[in-house]
């Protein structure tokens, strides 16, 4: 007789559920495209909804899945353990000596009192569905029991099952464990016990997982040879170290290691407390100690070891360190534990130092004490220039610039280090090494040593590499450092060169470090906003430049650092990266709350560009033929000729293009030539290229551009939009109101709307409200104080809630610069006299104003 029995309700409904909940996910998986999620999670979350429902991966990716899911599911496991308020747990004890038995107590324990606990002999003696247990029911506790004990001893060794044999018992309490089987626990059952819902409770010694202070290991100290730190240190530098054998946090000696190590167990009993004592460490020990004469420490070593990256030494674990002496400063310092003083303003810099920059410059010295390469990544328009110009009137004061320094940064800003450095330190003898009369081969090297500091840019290092490699430089620094992102560009490579000092041209590797020789430069320097554009490469090329092999070959970096980060959001990888990194570079951000504090609410920055070759033949041809003209006329129409010249002289000024009237459009092949032709053009485009890199959304830097020329407007923006990839905006006298009103509004009040923002003088100039800039560009200058500052407080105004800096562009060595220093030098006075426009320049006879338009020759940056 056959007899089908209906399956229980419960398993109806619960199949039903399930099948259910899966054709819903399922659905979503055909139906979407998941944009947030990336790699390994998309592929399944695409699966899903797939035909087959299956995906290829290798292992590791696999692992990262499981992790993924895991945590996803924490809130939700959360939320189904207030169901039941009790576990089945586990709780185990050590014997009395190393060859006993170790006891599994088995009893309840609550989910959200771990410490609460209810042995099963006590379980066993209320065979009731509920009681009360020191203020706590507990439900079917019996029942409870056995169901957690049958699913743990899926878990355990089948051959030799100690839970099931505890089980032939009606009322089991406990069982035996060998040391082997209390090692599998520890390693690898107890895992997947607690996966599983089930509780466990290991002695101290034991239950710190991967924690290596329980572990054989090395505890070690290290101290510097010097008590002094000295310009010979650097990475590579050795130090004197000592070492001590360690077990659970106990210094052992090598006859008790061998004394434990001769019992052959996993778990030993030293000093009262059980730790693990692992095979492999066993081993790396003995093989440590018949190596340790020939074992060497550098300073390199030591930071790694700081930051967590190298925690073997020999492939023995370093369960303990500490430094001493002088090394200690510089560990507490590099790891955060202790900062860096500010210094006194240097005395013979002339300006004064704000906290932020006096710090910063106390960083500097501080790393160049250790020989060690130092980023500074200040944000945009906080000092970079001046931190790093007080740190080499330091160096002089206290008779350490002892060799030059080169400084290569970008054609654009050539001049503006130049007359940054006559202003605020002019005892320090500088060469700018540009053009097509720059000293070459012997006769640079001869006047590299009789100056302090030489200058050049990116292309001239490339093209004057040999030249430049073969002068013995104290230190390089390399502002813009974003420059040598690319580690097989050209440049950077002519830098890496360099820096290798005289008679190595070996450029770097990208699998395996060259280490570097006697004559590398030991003090590097790195000037950077974005020191991370797009890829962590960019980060490595940087480092490798200050800090060569700190973080490894390129592909090692690839390996260890850029995939996992970058393709799978390893979080892991990240942290180590940042705590190697941290020591490195200083980055303070415009809104951090003792940074705004440091700041005037409103900052005004001159920007000194320099003339190309093609602007400056044009302005002397203009200034020339228009004299001529303006010496035999008189009245209103020299009048005329006088204001029509500075119109022309500053459209060459902006580009030759707008004096030119050359239309558009221009094409992508072709605006790299557009932007070579200005220099004022070139600085503006890199400083908002910087600006641009800040953070995005509502807290985002975003520009105004001011310029007179509406037509010069038109001819920016498609450049600017193809050079930055992004929307710009326009304002000018064309534009209908509704256009206006939509544009503002953009602008104001939309996170993901543009961030720069081109106004021609006379439409935006006043009745705007655009409180969302935080950067002003005067383009062009208007020489009338109160209409350039309308212009600013259209950012500047009530509604502001940052602070705002306002950038002026001037050309050096033309008409632009000297009325520049004469408003900057009269401001008052300027603004009674020359704030009523440009008029005055009229009543000048022509001899004065020959001496104003006069173009010095000294100010023009050549063709690289």
């Amino acid at each position: 007789i056959t007899v089908t029995i209906p399956p229980p309700t419960v398993h109806i409904l619960r199949s039903f559920l399930s099948s259910i909940v899966d054709s819903m996910v399922r659905q979503v998986g055909k139906t979407q495209t998941f944009p947030k999620a990336s790699g390994i999670s998309r592929q399944w979350l695409q699966a899903l909804g797939g035909e087959k429902g299956e995906f290829t991966a290798d292992a590791l990716s696999l692992s990262r899945l499981k992790t993924t899911l895991s945590n996803w599911a924490i809130p939700l496991s959360d939320e189904l353990g207030v169901i039941n308020q009790f576990r089945v747990g586990f709780k185990l004890l050590p014997p009395t000596h190393h060859s006993g038995q170790w006891s599994l107590e088995y009893g309840l324990q609550s989910i959200h009192d771990p410490g609460f606990w209810v042995d099963a002999a006590t379980v066993w003696r209320h065979p009731v569905d509920e009681f009360l247990y020191q203020g706590q029911t507990l439900h079917q506790p019996q029942e409870t029991l056995l169901k957690g004990l049958g699913l743990a001893a899926k878990f355990f060794n089948t051959a030799h099952n100690p839970i099931d044999h505890s089980l032939e018992e009606p009322f089991p309490t406990h069982t035996w464990l060998t040391p082997h089987q209390v090692y599998e626990l520890i390693q690898s059952t107890a895992k997947r016990l607690q996966e599983n819902g089930l509780g466990v409770i290991l002695p101290p010694g034991l239950a710190t997982g991967e924690d290596r202070s329980n572990r054989l290991g090395l505890s070690i100290e290290v101290a510097p040879f010097t008590q002094r730190p000295s310009q010979d240190l650097g990475l590579q530098h050795l130090l004197q170290f000592h070492w001590q054998l360690s077990i659970g946090g106990h210094t052992v000696t090598r006859d008790e290691f061998e004394q434990f190590a001769s019992l052959n167990i996993p778990l030993v009993n030293i000093r009262g407390e059980w730790v693990e004592l692992r095979s492999q460490d066993i081993r790396a020990a003995r093989d440590f100690f018949n190596r340790k004469e020939h074992t060497k420490l550098t300073l390199e070593d030591v930071l790694r070891i700081s930051t967590g990256e190298a925690p073997t030494l020999g492939k023995l674990p370093i369960v303990n360190f500490s430094a001493t002496g002088s090394l200690e400063q510089l560990v507490t310092t590099l790891t955060g534990s202790q900062g860096v003083e500010p210094i006194e303003t240097p005395l013979g810099f002339c300006g004064d130092l704000r906290p932020y920059q006096a710090k910063g410059v106390g960083w500097l010295i501080f790393l160049n004490h250790w020989g060690l390469g130092a980023c500074l990544a200040d944000d945009m328009g906080l000092g970079k220039t001046i931190q790093l110009i007080a740190f080499l009137v330091y160096l002089q004061t206290h008779n350490q610039l002892n060799r030059p320094f080169l400084l290569i940064c970008p054609t654009s800003v050539l001049g503006n280090w130049q007359r940054e450095v006559k202003k605020f330190a002019p005892q320090l003898v500088t060469l700018v090494h540009h053009g097509d009369k720059r000293s070459r081969g012997e006769l640079l090297t001869g006047m590299g040593k009789t100056v302090n500091l030489v200058i050049t840019s990116y292309s001239l290092a490339y093209r004057d590499c040999d030249t430049l490699q073969g002068i013995n430089w104290q230190g390089v620094v390399l502002d813009e450092a974003q420059n040598i992102k690319n580690a097989d560009s050209m440049q950077a490579q002519a830098v890496r060169k360099i820096t290798l000092g005289r008679g190595d041209p070996t450029p770097p590797s990208s699998s395996v470090h060259q280490p570097e020789g006697d004559c590398a430069i030991r003090c590097r320097i790195a000037l950077t906003g974005t020191p991370l554009e797009n890829r962590l490469t960019e980060l490595w090329s940087i480092m490798d430049f200050l800090n060569p092999g700190y973080l490894g070959s390129r592909n090692f970096f690839q390996r260890r650092f850029a995939i996992p980060i970058e393709r799978y959001g390893d979080t892991a990888s990240l942290k180590t990266l940042r705590s190697l990194i941290q020591p490195f570079i200083l980055r303070r951000l415009k809104s951090d709350r003792q940074i705004i504090q440091d700041l005037p609410n409103k900052q005004e920055i001159p920007v000194f560009c320099g003339l190309t070759t093609e602007q400056a033949t044009l302005y002397q041809s203009i200034v020339h033929s228009t004299l001529v003209e303006i010496e035999s006329t008189r009245g209103i129409q020299r009048c005329g000729l006088i204001l029509g010249l500075l119109v022309k002289l500053k459209q060459v000024c902006n580009h030759p293009a707008l004096f030119h009237k050359e239309g558009l459009p221009f094409s992508s092949p072709t605006h790299l030539q557009f932007l070579s032709r200005s220099t004022k053009l070139q600085r503006l485009v890199e400083m908002l290229a910087e600006l641009l890199s800040q953070t995005q959304g509502i807290q985002g830097d975003r520009a105004l551009i001011f310029t007179q020329f509406a037509e010069w407007g038109k001819q920016l923006k498609p450049l600017l939009e193809l050079y930055l990839k992004q929307e710009v905006l326009l304002l000018y006298g064309g534009v209908t109101k509704k256009q206006r009103e939509a544009m503002i509004d953009r602008f104001q009040h939309d996170p993901q709307g543009p961030r720069i923002f081109i106004l021609s003088l006379k439409a935006g100039g006043v009745g705007l409200n655009l409180t969302r800039a935080n950067h002003v560009f005067h383009y062009d200058r208007w020489w009338n104080p109160a209409v350039e500052n309308q212009a600013t407080d259209r950012a500047f105004r009530i509604g502001q809630t940052r602070n705002v800096q306002v950038h002026k562009f001037v050309c050096s060595g033309t008409l632009e610069e000297k009325i520049h220093d004469l408003i900057a030098s009269k401001q008052s006075l300027a603004e009674q006299v020359v704030g009523v426009g440009e008029n005055w320049l009229t009543e000048l006879n022509t001899d004065q104003l020959r001496d104003l338009l006069l173009l010095d020759r000294n100010a023009v940056i050549e063709a690289d």
